[in-house]
């Protein structure tokens, strides 16, 4: 009967052993040293400054001297909350604008993946972030958190609508001050068209003007010396009319 010979498998499978180990280790320093890169990575978001007041208000230690702290009214950390939540959807906003184009750029190698790297764990961190706002909400009023996002969701859409309008009204000051100015200047440039042409036209009478006293002199002169004709003419005349008789009288004798 055939003997199985498991001396003649123990260098594969010792060779598969150390080739499974040093993969085992290759990928546990691997995941090791992506996870020390990803944590020293710059965060996507700045400090969260609306969590941070509401964990401070949440959870208010008493001062020096004081054996208890004062209790914060409910309302102001309800409204702290909801602060929390509007800043989240400002975030997520972000967010989505951003994905497609992170995505995009990192296909065509433009951007390394560092990048991407922050991108997805700033993504990550907003869905815990989210989650642990409706815990929160549900927490104080029950059934809260289902409809927290709504509100935040309009208070950021009024937020966005107040800026708008804002920028608009400075845009029209601004424009209001440029045209102001701009008429100011077509103004005075048609001032100054103005007093060239007067002065061109100044100068042009002063030039005229000896050119028409001397036209009015011949013309004086002229007229002086018709009305001396006229004179001789009319002194002349009556001279000739007796002359006319006597030859008459001559013929008659």
């Amino acid at each position: 009967m055939f003997e199985f010979d498991w001396r003649g498998l123990l260098l594969p499978l010792a060779y598969l052993a150390v080739l499974g180990g040093t993969f085992m280790t290759f990928s546990y320093v691997y995941r090791k040293r992506k996870a020390v890169q990803s944590a020293n990575l710059a965060p996507w978001f700045p400090p969260h400054l609306q969590r941070n007041i509401y964990l401070s208000l949440l959870h208010m230690e008493p001062e020096e001297g004081q054996e208890k702290a004062p209790k914060v009214p409910d309302s102001v950390i309800r409204a702290a909350l909801l602060r929390r939540a509007v800043e989240d959807i400002h975030r997520i906003i972000q967010i989505r604008t951003a994905k497609a184009a992170c995505s995009t750029l990192l296909q065509r190698g433009s951007v390394g993946d560092d990048l991407w790297q922050r991108f997805l764990r700033a993504e990550k961190e907003m869905e815990d972030e989210l989650r642990d706002v409706v815990m929160e909400a549900n927490a104080l009023v029950p059934g809260w958190g289902q409809i927290i996002f709504q509100s935040a969701n309009e208070i950021a859409a009024n937020k966005v609508l107040r800026d708008r309008l804002e920028e608009i009204e400075a845009q029209t000051a601004r424009d209001k001050e440029w045209w102001e100015k701009r008429r100011a200047t077509i103004k005075s440039e048609f001032m100054k068209e103005l007093d060239a042409e007067e002065a061109v036209e100044k100068a042009k009478t002063e030039k005229e003007q000896p050119k028409q006293q001397q036209q009015q002199q011949e013309t004086n002169r002229d007229k002086t010396a018709s009305d001396d004709d006229t004179v001789l003419v009319e002194t002349n005349t009556p001279s000739a009319t007796p002359s006319k008789k006597k030859k008459g009288k001559k013929g008659a004798a």
